[in-house]
């Protein structure tokens, strides 16, 4: 198992905004049992690996299974849909690894590293194809690389948390600053930009957790960036999910530690604005990350608010 001297740093940054009560284990075995009632088991999938902390959550439609991140390890294991849990690639390079994304077309694996960069593995293999470290293109600027979209061409566009840049990277591994907005910096430690996803209208949608909005950015005009006009308000947005057709957003919003709820927002208007249409309380879970099957959605329990305690149970869960 890898060391991770990023751990205070995360557990500090994901926690300082609202979490001011520490759960007691007694209260997450009763939460647990609350969420098991509300649901079917099959909806359920419960993995048992100690102090993983997954932060990011991708379903795999080539071998219908999932891929989870690790903030503690780095490592990405493979949850099957009985809930079994085996680790799939360790690398070196990966010490701390957030967001997770498939490029289909590629049969590519996309992992963010949350202290410099990006590694591209091998659906199959779990080879690395090649890793892009982010650090060098802004001297200085503090690195939390958070989550990763991606367009058809097959281009990455990645956030980092403690500094307002989303980077680009190609298909090829090259990088480069896409986005960079000054105006949007925040305070040493607070968390800025986090989930990301692309539109195929020609736009990105960011979360930016400490205004609790989301930013909508052309991709050929950046600088035009807006806030999207929601009519209910967000309690730590992190992992987005945008559907098909691009016209429904699903936020988690991991209210650091807190009561946590997956909203979905519906946009008439190509998200100038949206509308609140559906949601789903997850009690105090730390929900971080949203995937799909092509039907499903499912949200990702990663406790982190117990980094510094301790969890062994992590869950992906199906939103109703």
């Amino acid at each position: 198992m890898k060391t991770f001297p990023y751990l205070f740093v995360i557990a500090t940054a994901l926690l300082s905004s609202s979490c001011s009560k520490e759960i007691a284990p007694e209260e997450n075995v009763s939460r647990s049992a609350d969420l098991l009632k509300r649901t079917t088991i099959s909806s359920t999938i419960q993995f048992t690996e100690t102090n993983l902390f997954p932060e990011g959550v991708v379903y795999d439609p080539f071998s219908k299974r999932f891929y989870v991140s690790s903030v503690t390890r780095g490592d990405i294991g493979i949850v099957s849909a009985e809930g079994d849990y085996t680790p799939f690639i360790t690398d070196a390079l990966l010490t701390s690894t957030t967001g997770l994304e498939i490029d289909k077309a590629r049969k590519r694996l996309y992992v963010a590293n949350a202290p410099n960069g990006v590694g591209a593995y091998n659906i199959d293999s779990g080879e690395r194809i090649f890793y892009t470290d982010l650090s060098g293109l802004i001297p200085g600027a503090p690195l939390f690389i958070n989550d990763i979209a991606l367009d058809p061409q097959g281009n990455l566009y990645v956030t980092n948390s403690f500094y307002p840049v989303i980077y680009k990277i190609s298909p090829d591994g090259e990088a480069s600053v896409f986005f960079n907005e000054p105006a949007l910096a925040l305070p040493a430690g607070q968390f800025g930009f986090n989930g990301i996803e692309y539109s195929n209208n020609g736009y990105l949608l960011v979360a930016y957790s400490s205004a609790n909005s989301i930013l909508k950015i052309p991709v050929r005009k950046p600088e035009d960036y807006t806030t999207v006009n929601l009519n209910a308000t967000l309690n730590g947005p992190d992992g987005l999910l945008l559907s098909n057709n691009g016209k429904s957003l699903t936020i988690v919003n991991n209210a650091s530690g807190g009561e946590g709820m997956v909203m979905t927002f519906t946009s008439k208007n190509q998200f100038e604005s949206a509308s609140l249409t559906s949601t789903f309380n997850t009690g105090s879970v730390f929900p971080t990350t949203a995937t799909s099957d092509g039907k499903k959605i499912f949200v990702l329990y990663a406790f982190l608010q117990r980094l510094g305690t301790g969890q062994s149970v992590f869950t992906i869960q199906q939103v109703p």
